[in-house]
């Protein structure tokens, strides 16, 4: 099975996008956050050697968040928010 490619969460959000280009992307993230939580998990079981790697899966998986957050924004926004 080809391993699965993944946007960076780096990229900035062009919200001149397709909607599906923008479901697509948070799918993407979607699955890396998943991804990096079962990592992050199996590190966590056992006292991790490298304790900056640990932070750095936890700070990616934070930005990853918010950048689903934002996607999910500009997909659904909320129609009472101006009211």
């Amino acid at each position: 099975m080809p391993r699965r490619s993944y946007h960076s969460a780096m990229e900035p959000i062009d919200a001149t996008d397709t909607p599906e280009a923008l479901l697509t992307r948070l799918i993407d993230l979607r699955t890396e956050h998943r991804d990096l939580d079962e990592a992050i998990g199996r590190l966590t079981l056992s006292p991790p050697d490298d304790q900056l790697l640990l932070r750095r899966l936890k700070k990616r998986k934070l930005l990853i968040k918010d950048r689903i957050f934002a996607l999910e924004r500009m997909l659904d926004p909320d129609p009472d928010e101006y009211a």
